[in-house]
């Protein structure tokens, strides 16, 4: 029977024996409950409800913590605070913009717009400090929760980080007693509005650390290695290696700031004084096919497949425009190369020329004259035009105010001698002058004769370059000078010989090939004027004037043996 059963399923299908018949939902045979039917119906619909309501709830918290994240973020802000789009010059505004450094009491209760680093911010409660700058200048921002200013503005503010570019609106107020931490230290700003502009990455160090004062007065002179010194007040100071890998940030620091204004108003000054005495403005070029000195120390360069160098100087070509070509005086600011491998605290392989070379009537006096009231004149101009930026310098640098007689010192090579011999010190009246013998020099002008600042002449011919015009009472000496400033060379002249016979001469004495220097030679066969001039370092008189460590505080970005970057 068994078999019979499995083989009926195998053939139709199903197991063998009588159908069940199943009932379906809705059959219309099924009568449903009425009772249990609207029992059902209100069971789902609160249920619905209630599915509803917990949506409802967790949209409207994601919502509220998604702007919370926002305004934290710097969206959703508005016009009160966040972060601004990308200023792409895409709109002009009627907004008004205020200087921080023209903010005073009396603005008081004015409403201004200012721009600038955020150097410093602090919570505090429910407010926020921020201080903010502009170049030189600093001033205080004062944010706390209000009907006005809501809770996440502050919270906003206290979390930007330092040297970030921010915009702040407020209004003007005096505080009860000076804010000693900023240049405007009789006013701050109640903020009203406030955004970034642009963000800062996290610093490779602080601020605060870049702009305390020195604690140990460093040499001016002698090696300079790099290395980092350590303080001796143990607080943390940075390192002029560290500061000159990040130049940017370095120079956005007060003293700085000061420093690089004096640099352009000693050029300024330096153009004014000669453009009122008649000086023409030449501009030189820079890529020689000799080395414009006659010597070895010069940075040689392919020009088309032929040797060229980058000039040491603008010598050569501003005496040709000056003696040659009757323009009688000239002055010429630019770059001036120098190969020297020179690791010391007042050599750069590039640095600012301000040159000049005018013709003489009678004597290289003449010449003299003028570097003394040209000197003069910067001297004054800075004392009077850069009292802030000067006061600003020696609040990180002290240094004591440069002493400069009128007119101007000065001595003889041998004097200078002969004063070295008396105080103890060995130096010859033919002998070239040391580094070290140049500053007790002018250690000892200062004590005699209470200056600073003086030239002296007459140097040895030997020690001087090939086209130094020879003395004519003593043929081992020169018609050439230096000037000093605290002890150390920033300009170096001469009368220059005018005829080419004589500058043929000395340059065979020098050594100095003549196929080099043909067209120079040949420019004076064609009625030469008598003439003189001189070279001054720009960034060594500045350093000197502000009595600086190291020449690379003066240059905006040094270059020397070891460094060609940034």
């Amino acid at each position: 029977m068994l078999a019979l059963k499995v083989t009926y399923k195998e053939e139709i299908g199903e197991d063998f024996g009588p159908k069940k018949e199943v009932k379906k939902k809705g059959d219309a045979n099924q009568v449903a409950n009425p009772k249990n039917a609207e029992k059902a119906a209100k069971k789902a619909a609160a249920k619905a409800e209630k599915e509803a309501k917990k949506k409802a709830n967790r949209e409207a918290r994601e919502k509220a913590e998604k702007e919370k994240a926002e305004k934290l973020s710097g969206k959703g802000g508005g016009d009160q605070y966040g972060n601004l789009p990308l200023l792409n010059s895409s709109k002009i505004t009627s907004k008004v913009w205020s200087e921080i450094g023209s903010l005073s009491s009396s603005k008081s209760s004015s409403t201004v717009t200012i721009r600038g680093h955020l150097q410093s911010v602090r919570g505090f409660g429910k407010g926020v400090f921020a201080i903010v700058r502009s170049s030189l200048y600093t001033v205080q921002c004062v944010c706390f929760e209000s009907p006005e200013i809501p809770k996440t503005m502050v919270e906003y503010i206290s979390k930007l980080s330092n040297e970030s570019i921010v915009d702040v609106s407020g209004v003007v107020t005096v505080p009860d007693s000076p804010v000693e931490k900023c240049t405007q230290k009789d006013v701050e700003i109640k903020v009203t509005a406030f955004h970034m502009v642009a963000p800062s990455a996290v610093l490779p160090f602080q601020m605060e650390d870049a702009c305390r004062p020195d604690c140990d007065k460093q040499s001016d002179v002698g090696e300079y290695t790099g290395e980092e010194v350590e303080s001796s007040d143990g607080l943390i100071r940075v390192g002029q290696e560290t500061r000159l890998n990040y130049r940017w940030l370095d120079l956005r620091t007060p003293a700085n700031q000061s420093i690089f204004r004096v640099n352009s108003f000693v050029g300024h000054f330096f153009r004014e004084c000669l453009v009122e005495k008649g000086f023409v403005e030449i501009h030189t070029p820079k890529l020689l096919s000799g080395a414009s000195e006659g010597g070895s120390d010069c940075f040689n360069v392919d020009y088309f497949g032929r040797p060229a160098c980058l000039a040491m100087s603008p010598q050569l070509h501003k005496q040709m425009c000056c003696a040659c070509s009757g323009f009688e005086k000239v002055f010429e600011t630019g770059p001036v190369f120098r190969a020297e491998n020179s690791n010391t605290r007042r050599h750069l392989c590039e640095f600012t020329g301000l040159d000049l070379e005018l013709t003489i009537k009678e004597h290289y006096y003449e010449i003299l004259d003028v570097f003394s009231d040209l000197f003069i004149h910067i001297f004054d101009g800075l004392n009077a035009r850069c009292k802030n930026e000067i006061e600003r310098v020696r609040e990180q640098h002290p240094f004591e105010d440069l002493r400069y007689l009128r007119p101007t010192l000065r001595i003889t090579y041998a004097e200078g001698c002969k004063l070295l011999r008396e105080a103890g010190i060995e130096q010859g009246d033919y002998d070239d002058l040391s580094t070290e013998n140049e500053k007790k020099l002018g250690d000892i002008v200062a004590e005699k004769y209470k200056t600073d600042f003086f030239f002296m002449d007459e140097y040895p011919l030997s020690v001087r370059p090939f086209y130094t015009m020879p003395n004519a009472s003593n043929p081992k000496l020169s018609n050439s000078y230096d000037f000093f400033i605290r002890g150390q060379e920033i300009l170096s002249g001469a009368q220059r010989i005018h005829d080419p016979v004589l500058l043929t001469e000395r340059a065979i004495a020098h050594g100095i090939p003549l196929e080099g220097i043909k067209a120079y030679v040949d420019s004076f066969k064609h009625g030469a004027l008598p003439h003189g001039g001189g070279g001054i370092g720009l960034e060594r008189v500045v350093m000197l004037f502000l009595g600086l460590p190291n020449i690379r505080k003066s240059s905006y970005f040094p270059r020397d043996p070891k460094r060609l970057s940034p």
